[in-house]
C-alpha cells in the first residue's frame, strides 16, 4: 500500500512539473539565495525542522506566510541546506514536493534540482531517472545532470553515473567538481585507492578545475592513514595549482600533526586557521578545541569556549569535545563543570556523552569516579560499548589494577566494534596509553597483542608508535632480530630514541 501511494504521489508531481510554464527567467546567483535566506533564515527552517512527525510541512508555510512573510528561493535554499544536514531526507522532499505543486515563486533548475536529488535518495535512481524525464527541457541543464549523477553516486551506483557523465560530455555541459568529489570518496578505500590517480587523470581531461575541496578530501584520505609525506605532498600540489587553502585544509593539516605529536607544526596550522575563520563556524570551533587540548593552550581553550558559548545552540558534541579537551590538560574540576552542565541543558541520552568525561577520569587513573559514572550510565539506559571498556582499562592500569585491567580489555574485545571505531583517534590514542603502561612493565604479550591494532589503523607509521615496542624488549631484557626491519616495513621513521634503544637491545642477544 505504501509502494503504491508512493507511486501516487509521483504521479501528482509529474503533473505539477508539466503545469510549470515553461518561459526562461534571469537565474539567482547563490550568492544572492544566501542574502535572502538570511532574512528571518532561523524562523522558517526552524519551524519546518520542529513539525511534529506525520504533520505536512504545508502548516509549515502557512504559518510563515501568516505572519507576513513571503517565500523566497533563499529561504527554500537555506531549509533544503539545513534538513540535508540534518539527514532530514524526507522532510526536504515534502518541501520540494510543495514548491513544485504550490509555487509560490516560479521554479528554477535548483528547485528541481533538490527535486531530483530528494526522490532518488528517498525511491531510488529509477524514480529520479522518471522524475527527471517529465522536468521542462529548458530546465534539464548542467545543474540537473550533475545533481542527477551525484543522487547515483550517493547510491553507489557507480557504472550508471558513468553512463551519465558520457551523456554530459556529449551534450557539451561542464561536469562538476562535486561529481569527481564524489568519485574521488568512493574509491578512497586502501584496496580502491589506486584509481584517484586515473579519476584525476580524467578530471583534467574533462577541464574541470579541482576546487579546494577536492585537495581537502583527497587530504583527509592521506590523513585518515596518518600518512603525512602525502599529506604534505598533496597540500604542495594544492599551492602550486593556486587554489587557496581555506579553514578546512588548515584544520586538516592541523589536527594530522597534533596526532602526529609535531606540535610546532601545530601551532602554525592553528595560526593558519585562526587567520582563515569565516565567521562562527562551529565545526571550525570544534576543531580548534581539540587542537588547543593537544597543546595544553589553557588560555585559548577558553577563549575558543567561550566563542562557541556565544553561538544561538550549542551542539552536546562541543561539549563532549571541551570536556575531553580540558580533561587532557589535566584541568579535572573544569571538565566536570562541563559535564554538568551538560547534563542540565542537554540531557545524558548517548554512551558518547558518558565516554567523553570516562576518558578524562581514566586518563588520569581516577577509577572510583570511573567506576560511579559507569554506574550512572547503565542507570541512564546507556549501554556500555568498546570504547568504553578500552577507557576502563586503562584507568584500571593507571591505577595499579592490572589484573582487573585485562578481564575489562577482554570485555571490551569481545564487544562488535566498527573499523571506523578501531581506525578513529581516540581509539588508537587510548590503546596507545595502554601499550606504554604494558611496555614499561616489559609485557611483550600483551603489547604485541594490542599491536596489531596499530597495523591495521595505520597507527604504526609514527616513530613513536614503534619505539614503544621497543622499549617494550628492553624492558623485558629481551632481543628481537627484527625490529628494526618491522618498523621500516611498517612505515615509520627511525629517530635517535630509536636507535639507542635498539643499541640497549644489543646487549640481551644470546
Amino acid at each position: 500500500m505504501r509502494r503504491v501511494s508512493g507511486i501516487i504521489g509521483q504521479l501528482r508531481f509529474i503533473k505539477a512539473i508539466r503545469r510549470t510554464p515553461g518561459g526562461t527567467e534571469t537565474n539567482l546567483s547563490l550568492k544572492y539565495l544566501c542574502t535572502q535566506s538570511t532574512q528571518n533564515r532561523d524562523s522558517l527552517s526552524r519551524r519546518i525542522e520542529r513539525l511534529p512527525r506525520g504533520e505536512s510541512v504545508g502548516s509549515a508555510f502557512r504559518s510563515w506566510m501568516r505572519d507576513g512573510f513571503p517565500v523566497h528561493g533563499g529561504d527554500v535554499f537555506h531549509a533544503i541546506n539545513r534538513l540535508r544536514k540534518l539527514k532530514m531526507n524526507k522532510r526536504a522532499l515534502e518541501v520540494m514536493e510543495w514548491v513544485i505543486r504550490e509555487k509560490p515563486y516560479r521554479p528554477k533548475e535548483l528547485d528541481y534540482s533538490y527535486l531530483v536529488e530528494f526522490t532518488t535518495k528517498l525511491h531510488g535512481i529509477s524514480q529520479g531517472e522518471k522524475l527527471f524525464s517529465h522536468i521542462p527541457r529548458e530546465f534539464q541543464n548542467e545543474l540537473l545532470y550533475n545533481n542527477l549523477v551525484i543522487a547515483c553516486l550517493d547510491k553507489g551506483v557507480i557504472r550508471l553515473s558513468l553512463e551519465y557523465m558520457k551523456k554530459i560530455r556529449e551534450l557539451g555541459f561542464p561536469i562538476s567538481h562535486l561529481v569527481f568529489n564524489r568519485l574521488i570518496i568512493l574509491h578512497s578505500s586502501p584496496s580502491l585507492k589506486k584509481m584517484i590517480p586515473k579519476l584525476l587523470s580524467q578530471m583534467k581531461a574533462d577541464k574541470v578545475t579541482p576546487h579546494v575541496s577536492t585537495y581537502n578530501i583527497l587530504m583527509k584520505i592521506e590523513a585518515n592513514e596518518h600518512n603525512l609525506d602525502n599529506l604534505v605532498k598533496v597540500f604542495g600540489r594544492m599551492k602550486e595549482a593556486q587554489v587557496e587553502p581555506n579553514e578546512i585544509s588548515y584544520c586538516i593539516l592541523a589536527t594530522a600533526h597534533a596526532v602526529a605529536r609535531l606540535y610546532t607544526a601545530t601551532e602554525a596550522y592553528i595560526e593558519a586557521v585562526e587567520k582563515s575563520i569565516t565567521g562562527n563556524n562551529w565545526s571550525t570551533l570544534d576543531v580548534l578545541l581539540m587542537l588547543y587540548g593537544y597543546l595544553g593552550n589553557q588560555k585559548e581553550l577558553e577563549r575558543v569556549w567561550a566563542m562557541i558559548r556565544e553561538l544561538p545552540f550549542v551542539r552536546s558534541k562541543s561539549y563532549m569535545l571541551a570536556i575531553e579537551a580540558f580533561g587532557r590538560i589535566g584541568l579535572l574540576n573544569r571538565a566536570e563543570e562541563l559535564w554538568l552542565e551538560m547534563e542540565s541543558t542537554k540531557g545524558l541520552k548517548s554512551i558518547e556523552q558518558f565516554n567523553s568525561m570516562m576518558s578524562v577520569y581514566c586518563k588520569h587513573g581516577f577509577i572510583d569516579k570511573a567506576a560511579r559514572l559507569y554506574k550512572n550510565m547503565k542507570t541512564n539506559g546507556c549501554k556500555p560499548n568498546g570504547i568504553t571498556y578500552r577507557q576502563l582499562a586503562l584507568g584500571c592500569l593507571k591505577s595499579g589494577m592490572t589484573e582487573q585491567a585485562l578481564k575489562t580489555l577482554d570485555l571490551g574485545l569481545r564487544l562488535p566494534i566498527s573499523k571506523r571505531v578501531r581506525n578513529s583517534t581516540p581509539w588508537v590514542e587510548t590503546t596507545l596509553s595502554i601499550v606504554e603502561i604494558f611496555a614499561e612493565k616489559g609485557d611483550v604479550g600483551n603489547v604485541e597483542r594490542l599491536f596489531e591494532e596499530f597495523h591495521k589503523a595505520k597507527y604504526c607509521r609514527y616513530t613513536f608508535v614503534y619505539n614503544t615496542l621497543i622499549k617494550a624488549y628492553v624492558k623485558a631484557k629481551m632481543y628481537e632480530p627484527n625490529l628494526l626491519k618491522r618498523m621500516i616495513l611498517g612505515g615509520a621513521r627511525p629517530d635517535a630514541e630509536t636507535y639507542s634503544l635498539l643499541k640497549i637491545a644489543e646487549q640481551f642477544r644470546t
